[in-house]
């Protein structure tokens, strides 16, 4: 399973309408997610949520609207349970969508870990607990749809809480039930730090949305990171500076004493937040990927969070209003599929390291096909070296299909700071899987990213809606980030490695936009910009 959680699409449910949900929906599916979880701390949406769900083919986890805290039992409350839970089950359970029913969010784990202070009165709570979702929810659910599955608790260990009189002492063990999964003052870029779990229906970073949704909603002298906009527009403690210590162990944060900078350089670093969060997730998603064929199995990522309830900080990766934030465009190729996972590892045996591929399945069908190896330079276009691998993957599978010596592959000719790996599966029967993935020995700021002119150099209209991009640039961007300021759509791939000198690209408008608005509206960067904008790019020079 492959997707994120649903939260309230606004604080005012009139202003979520059919279209909102379906533009945010169908942004779901394009990104290759089949599931979606809709959070327990918002609300049960409209029966027109779940009708798109049935037709776009996602299935919905569905959590009763139970979370993060200890629920009062009395009689009267009880019954007003009973009543909630047998109309919505009720309203609900003939939609094909619905896969699974869950009774509450983290309340599971609350209990087990004292997260409220009811250690000191323990046996209330837990007894209180087991009243309100197993004694008075499972047989009201049962009694509505005995179909699906229910879920006591995510996360829960599922049979082994059950065992343990329904409160688990570790409600997350990653041997059973579901994970949720956040750390946010260790390395996020390291694959090593998450956890071989059977299925994490919680992970996530956050970012900032792009200046253009922020721009509608604040004034001129709110543009600074910590300005007391920027604050109150945050609501996840020491979020804003967990995002910078992020940011900084991998990229150098953009800085400048020139006043007349300040713009430029409140807009790079919301950048920077988009592309440590992409980053993130990315390297998250693809450990649990590459876990379906390892011992812990690891058959579902559900992320946190596919869409926003306004314009602040957070875990989606979908702005407010719908706008794919650079993490959705990852998600499109993370949750392909058919991907190929590389990643380095060290052994402790021996100081060595090897970078290892795994390619994951999700084809009903084998595939054939070779791993395409390339050693490729910062500095130019230049392939220093290639190598292939042939590749035989089962259906529905992942495999470790190529490992070799780090140094062995650099050779005399590159240091890790120098160059950096792509990789490309080709099959013979499906040639356009655009299976592709890189891998980045070195931080970006440890990287001498060259000075480099990247544009837009021809825009063509295939319809009223759709447009065709050529890219041109004079050496190897990374992260390149297009924007079509003002009119709403998609690009069909951003925040990608561009490491030849021309690419294309389509826009996908979700209303009629003429050829001249649209290309007017166009403006590209690179991280080789955001440098470019600040002392770092002088320094260099």
């Amino acid at each position: 399973m492959k997707g994120s959680n649903w939260i309230p699409a606004d604080s005012f449910q009139e202003r979520v309408t059919q279209p909102v949900v379906e533009n945010l929906l169908q942004s779901a599916v394009s990104a290759n997610m089949n599931v979606i979880r809709v959070w327990g701390g918002g609300v049960y949406e409209h029966d027109f949520f779940y009708e798109l769900a049935d037709k776009l083919g996602i299935m919905i986890w569905q959590d009763l609207m139970f979370t993060c805290a200890m629920y009062p039992t009395d009689r009267e409350f009880l019954t007003n349970v009973q009543k909630e839970v047998t109309y919505q089950v009720r309203r609900l359970q003939h939609h094909a969508a619905v896969i699974v029913w869950s009774g509450n969010n983290e309340n599971e784990a609350a209990l087990a870990q004292n997260w409220y202070s009811t250690k000191s009165n323990y046996s209330l709570y837990r007894n209180d607990y087991v009243l309100l979702y197993v004694n008075i929810t499972i047989p009201v659910v049962a009694e509505e749809d005995g179909s699906r599955p229910f879920i006591v608790s995510s996360p829960s260990n599922g049979k082994e809480s059950e065992k343990e009189g329904w409160v688990a002492k570790n409600p997350a063990d990653p041997k059973y039930g579901d994970v949720h999964f956040y750390n946010y003052l260790d390395d996020s870029w390291d694959w090593r730090l998450y956890p071989q779990a059977r299925f994490v229906s919680e992970y996530g970073y956050q970012s900032w949305p792009s200046f253009e949704t922020l721009k509608n909603v604040s004034r001129k002298e709110d543009w600074n990171y910590f300005s007391s906009f920027m604050q109150h527009r945050q609501h996840h403690p020491l979020g804003s500076l967990e995002m910078l210590f992020q940011i900084i162990r991998h990229l150098d944060l953009p800085q400048s004493d020139d006043d007349t900078k300040s713009e430029q350089i409140f807009k790079d670093t919301l950048y920077l937040t988009q592309i440590n969060q992409a980053v993130s997730v990315k390297i998250e998603t693809e450990s649990y990927r590459r876990g379906r064929g390892m011992d812990s199995h690891t058959m579902g990522a559900l992320y946190w969070q596919l869409n926003d309830i306004w314009q602040g900080p957070s875990w989606s990766s979908l702005e407010y209003g719908g706008k794919w934030k650079m993490l959705h465009y990852f998600a499109a190729h993370f949750f392909a599929p058919v991907i190929i996972s590389p990643y380095e590892e060290t052994y402790s045996n021996s100081s060595a390291n090897w970078i290892h591929v795994v390619a994951v399945s999700d084809l009903r069908k084998p595939i054939a096909g070779t791993l395409l190896i390339e050693l490729r330079r910062w500095d130019s276009f230049k392939v220093v070296s290639k190598l292939t691998s042939k590749v035989i993957l089962k259906a529905s599978s992942a495999k470790k299909v190529f490992s070799a010596n780090t140094e062995t592959l650099l050779g005399e000719s590159c240091k890790r700071c120098d160059c950096f790996f792509n990789f490309q599966l080709v099959t013979l029967t499906d040639l356009n899987l655009g299976t592709k993935n890189q891998l980045v020995l070195s931080n970006y700021k440890d990287i001498n990213l060259q000075t480099i002119n990247l544009q837009v150099s021809k825009v063509t209209a295939v319809s009223n809606d759709t447009f065709t991009l050529q890219l041109t640039s004079s050496g190897v961007a990374v992260f390149v980030w297009l924007e079509a300021k003002g009119i709403r759509g998609r690009f069909s791939d951003n925040g990608f490695f561009m490491y030849v000198p021309m690419c294309k690209v389509e826009f996908f408008a979700w209303e009629l936009v003429t050829l001249d608005h649209f290309t007017l509206s166009l403006s590209v960067k690179s991280l080789s910009d955001v440098y470019q904008n600040s002392e770092r790019a002088f320094a260099q020079q």
